[in-house]
């Protein structure tokens, strides 16, 4: 059984990952950490990280960049393996994140849905067919109208592996419309959707000459980044020092 401490359980997705471990034989939540308490859990919930003496095997943590200090302290301080789901952290945060990992082990990601990180893989072995064939490669990613980034780091994310598995010869397109001219045989255009509720969609187009391949993934709730962490965590418990993401998870499977 792996004991997890869920840093920002009180929140959406904290309380998804609880309702997740809580069907889970093979894990369970020793305690968790929240400054809002008005919600009744099965285990008992601290209000400051530093006061949290459960015995557990690793910490999932969906909270705010605000709270992400401390978090690194504990982690640090307890030498216990880290989740970290937390987006927008400063780049203090970043290297203070990877100056924990060579003590704990720590896997952050892009994206923690397992589809995407697959999804991810496979792009890379299709360029590395499909590219030297002649084929351009496009992206086009679709959230909902409440979104502030465009484009999104997950389609940032999947265009990285493409231009990893090519060598880097890659450009980004945003935006064409500033210019009449003719696409470039290395760019990546990389186009955004805003509208209604819609929680994460993304399309990646490899068109040739008289045949187009896509792949798509469709995230239908946040439920599956919560799945996912709850997937890395079994993964990064008992693991050595040193920073890992959800490929590493993937590739073990």
């Amino acid at each position: 059984m792996i004991k997890i401490i869920m840093h920002g359980c009180n929140g959406k997705m904290g309380q998804v990952i609880t309702g997740i471990c809580a069907e889970d034989d093979t894990v369970e939540i020793a305690a968790g950490v929240d400054l809002y308490d008005g919600i009744q859990n099965a285990y008992p919930v601290f209000t400051d990280i530093a006061q949290c003496d459960a015995q557990a095997d690793v910490i999932i943590d969906f909270s705010n960049a605000g709270a992400v200090d401390g978090l690194l302290e504990y982690s640090e301080r307890r030498r216990m393996p880290l989740v970290l789901c937390t987006t927008g952290l400063s780049e203090e945060q970043v290297e203070k994140t990877a100056a924990l990992s060579k003590k704990v082990a720590v896997l952050r990601s892009a994206n923690m849905s397992l589809g995407i990180n697959m999804l991810s893989d496979l792009l890379q072995r299709a360029a590395k067919i499909l590219v030297p064939a002649g084929f351009d490669v496009e992206i086009v990613e679709k959230h909902h109208n409440k979104k502030l980034d465009a484009p999104s780091g997950t389609a940032l994310a999947l265009a990285d592996s493409v231009n990893e598995a090519m060598g880097s010869i890659y450009e980004y397109r945003y935006d064409r419309s500033g210019e009449r001219k003719q696409r470039e045989k290395n760019e990546i255009g990389i186009s955004a959707v805003r509208g209604g509720n819609i929680v994460g969609e993304h399309e990646i187009i490899f068109a040739g000459e008289d045949e187009v391949v896509t792949f798509q993934h469709t995230a239908y709730s946040k439920a599956v980044f919560a799945k996912g962490a709850v997937e890395a965590a079994k993964f990064l418990a008992g693991k050595e020092a040193g920073m890992y993401d959800m490929k590493d998870v993937i590739r073990e499977r």
